[in-house]
Order: C-alpha cells, then sequence, then structure tokens
C-alpha cells in the first residue's frame, strides 16, 4: 500500500526562458489550479479569485507586510478554507494567506497561460513531504 499520492504536474513554458508549474486540484469541490512554488513561504490566493471559491469570506489582515520577488512590500490577509483537495488529498480549516496576484493574471493573461487560482507555498509543501518528479510530471504528496 503506497503512503504517498501523485498529482500530474504541468510545465507552463514561459516564453522559452523557463517554466512554471501547475497542478490541479480543488477548493470546495469547485475546480482550482495552482502554482507550485518551491521559494514561497507560505501558500497565497488572491482576494478576488478565492471570493468566487468561497462566500461570505472573512479576511483578516495581516499585520506588518509581506514581501516577493519582484515586488515591493504588499498587504496581505489571511482566511480560512474548509477544504481542499490535490489529487485526493483532503486538507481541512486550512489557514491561507490572501494577497494580490493581479500582476501574474496578467503577465499570464498576455502569454495566453491558464489562469491561477493560488501559489502552493513551502508550508504545505513541507508538511506533506512534496517531491516534484520532473521526469514523470508528478507532485508526490504524503497525506
Amino acid at each position: 500500500m503506497r503512503r504517498y499520492i501523485e498529482i500530474p504536474i504541468q510545465l507552463l513554458d514561459i516564453e522559452g526562458e523557463g517554466f512554471h508549474i501547475m497542478v490541479k486540484g480543488t477548493i470546495h469541490g469547485k475546480e482550482a489550479s495552482f502554482l507550485i512554488d518551491t521559494g514561497a513561504s507560505r501558500s497565497v490566493f488572491d482576494p478576488k479569485t478565492i471570493s468566487s471559491f468561497i462566500e461570505n469570506i472573512e479576511f483578516e489582515k495581516k499585520e506588518g507586510m509581506t514581501a516577493g520577488v519582484g515586488s515591493s512590500d504588499l498587504e496581505s490577509a489571511t482566511f480560512r478554507i474548509d477544504v481542499f483537495s490535490l489529487g485526493g488529498m483532503e486538507i481541512f480549516d486550512y489557514e491561507a494567506v490572501a494577497l494580490d496576484l493581479e500582476n501574474i493574471h496578467e503577465m499570464y493573461g498576455k502569454l495566453g497561460l491558464p489562469h491561477i487560482d493560488g501559489i502552493l507555498g513551502g508550508d504545505l509543501l513541507k508538511r506533506h513531504k512534496a517531491v516534484i518528479n520532473y521526469r514523470n510530471k508528478k507532485l508526490r504528496l504524503t497525506p
């Protein structure tokens, strides 16, 4: 019996200069697309986008500022996701970070890439012992 799950990943070509890794999942039962960002300390979701998945969402403003590569300091907030899943692995009562991802949505639109609903960061990747297998295009997670 396997002690892990494997989820297909898609490599998104960024104009021949590199790539981003995307994986599919669900938020409250609705299909969602996530970037995998091993350099992000936390998983983040755009407030406008996440509001289409969660009704009556409540954001709690986070003290201080959040910094990101290629950006100045940004205001962020936290909120709860009751349930989201990755490859059948369900994650319950997850405290996530809301951060304006408009710059990513805009860049992806210009490049003809799919819309991103969230970014999976180091908090979830470490907790679930993530292994990215580029050859087989799979993300391995331990529930």
